[in-house]
């Protein structure tokens, strides 16, 4: 008898403990206590279960657990053309479906066609035709232009457009910053044309169209920026002649100060890419304080004979990288001068213009420093000069780490010149402080001249060093308006790595007695 009592307890305690067990599994299937007891290996085979609808309660309470298939409604679109992407400005992560294209969207919702994927959404793209401007190449569209950017201004990673098939009439705009969102793009597909009264010039502007303090700001597209610089030119020039333009008495009132078409100032990460930029009155396209260029597929045209009409034009400015440009104007097409370093110049066309040149440095008793150039693969062709060091007398500084290199030159009246004398008057004073010039680097350069294959015209006080020739074969085109001179050298130190053709005897070889030469950190 108290066997069979102690065998039915026995039988009572089994059943007790299957009863409780089921209901804790109870409880964990309603979610009651499962939270806080449960592994990171169960959680990962939950994570994977067919139970998402259950489940999707419990991962909206924690911030890093939203929902993957709901689009963050704040995240931009950039356009699938755009250069630059702003950080930060990505969509919510997609999981990767099973045809493994990572980004397309699950159903529900389902995804959207592609062309609208490439486009940006609506509210970042501000069309200047929105904003009132006519684009019919008369009315006087400035400050539809403003009210765009303005508008632009506010909003991270915005297009600001110009449509093409349009002609817009703009006078002098500055589209600045700083208090601009970052990584704006100015998407020019049709024309801007610069105004040509004097009124809209006042008493004389240094620049047209100005865009100041920004970070990532790309201009882009298959449009066109004029300036129309010929009534600039025939005002310089009474007797300049282009069967295009006729003389206007109003050209007397333009004022003597003539704008740069377009400039960028104190600016980072800024891309110009695709554009045509032509008939400035001035210099085409200048980069002062800024940093971090990127300039490539872009087109510079102006006459000859228009003066004083740069290409690109740089001051004050670093990490530049010009590449597949075409450059044609009637001064340098690229012009580097003091507070420049790390420029890269390649794959460039040049011609007609100046050639390529760093200077003139040290005007007006100034100092001046320019480091680490690179300028390869260039052609050009009908050039005054080729790649060109100019420095005026009584400047202070330092020009060093230049390499021109694989320079192809054709109908290049000098191909080669340092000028520590550059005067561009009838006559200059003489003086005897100098911006000096060290660590040229002279590669590759071939092609035809016209007048002097090189002219190494260098301070007494500081002598040129460390000049290096190597693979120099230029060859004399006779030319009527032209006469032909032997190599010119005057105070050049350095040395000769391979024979040269022409032969340039007068470079001695070695480093100057008592070279004046003092370091970057001296002076610099």
């Amino acid at each position: 008898m108290r066997l069979r009592l102690k065998g039915l307890t026995l039988l009572l305690l089994i059943v007790v403990v299957v009863l409780c067990s089921g209901v804790r599994l109870c409880n964990a299937r309603s979610g009651k206590h499962w939270r806080r007891n449960k592994s990171p290996s169960t959680s990962l085979l939950r994570s994977k279960g067919k139970g998402k609808s259950s489940s999707s309660s419990h991962r909206q309470k924690g911030k890093g657990n939203q929902n993957p298939y709901q689009p963050s409604p704040n995240a931009p679109v950039s356009p699938s053309e755009r250069p630059i992407q702003g950080k930060g400005s990505q969509g919510p992560t997609m999981p990767a479906p099973s045809d493994g294209n990572s980004y397309t969207m699950p159903s529900p919702p389902p995804p959207p066609p592609a062309a609208e994927a490439a486009a940006p959404p609506q509210d970042t793209v501000f069309n200047v035709v929105n904003f009132g401007a006519k684009g019919d190449g008369v009315t006087d569209d400035t400050q539809a232009f403003q009210e765009a950017w303005a508008a632009a201004c506010k909003v991270e990673a915005s297009t600001v457009l110009v449509p093409s098939e349009l002609e817009f009439v703009v006078g002098p705009i500055s589209f600045s910053g700083p208090y601009c969102k970052r990584n704006i793009l100015f998407q020019l597909n049709g024309t801007i044309l610069a105004r040509t009264s004097a009124r809209a010039w006042g008493s004389g502007l240094l620049q047209w169209l100005e865009f100041t303090k920004l970070t990532g700001i790309a201009i882009q597209g298959s449009g066109v920026i004029n300036g129309r610089g010929q009534e600039w030119w025939t005002y310089s020039d009474p007797n300049y002649d282009d069967d295009d333009d006729v003389y206007n008495v109003e050209l007397e009132q333009m004022p003597k100060i003539k704008p740069t078409v377009l400039r960028f100032y104190g600016s980072s990460n800024v891309t110009v890419t695709g554009i045509t930029i032509v008939n400035s009155s001035q210099c085409h396209l200048k980069f002062d304080s800024c940093q971090g260029v990127m300039v490539h597929d872009l087109t510079i045209s102006s006459p000859e004979n228009s003066p004083n009409t740069d290409g690109i034009h740089l001051q004050n400015s670093k990490e530049v990288n010009i590449h597949h440009t075409n450059l044609a104007c009637g001064d340098d097409c690229v012009s580097i001068q003091t507070g420049c370093s790390d420029i890269n110049i390649h794959n460039v066309n040049c011609g007609p213009g100046h050639g390529i040149s760093i200077g003139g440095l040290g005007r007006y008793n100034t100092k001046a420093c320019v480091s680490n150039i690179t300028v390869r693969d260039v052609n050009m062709f009908k050039t005054m000069t080729g790649v060109r060091i100019k420095t005026w007398q009584g400047g202070s500084g330092l020009v060093q780490g230049i390499r021109f290199s694989n320079i192809q030159v054709s109908e290049v009246r000098t191909p080669i010149i340092i000028d520590q004398f550059y005067c561009d008057k009838a006559t200059c004073r003489n003086q005897t402080s100098a911006v000096a010039v060290s660590g040229v680097q002279y590669e590759n350069i071939r092609g035809t001249f016209t007048i002097k294959p090189a002219h190494f015209a260098c301070s007494d006080s500081y002598p040129c060093s460390e000049i290096t020739l190597t693979g120099i074969q230029l060859k004399p085109l006779i030319v009527p308006q032209y006469h032909l001179y032997s190599p010119f050298c005057w105070q050049a130190f350095g040395e000769l790595y391979t024979p040269t053709i022409p032969p340039i005897p007068c470079l001695q070889i070695g480093k100057p007695a008592g070279n004046n030469v003092l370091s970057d950190h001296d002076l610099c």
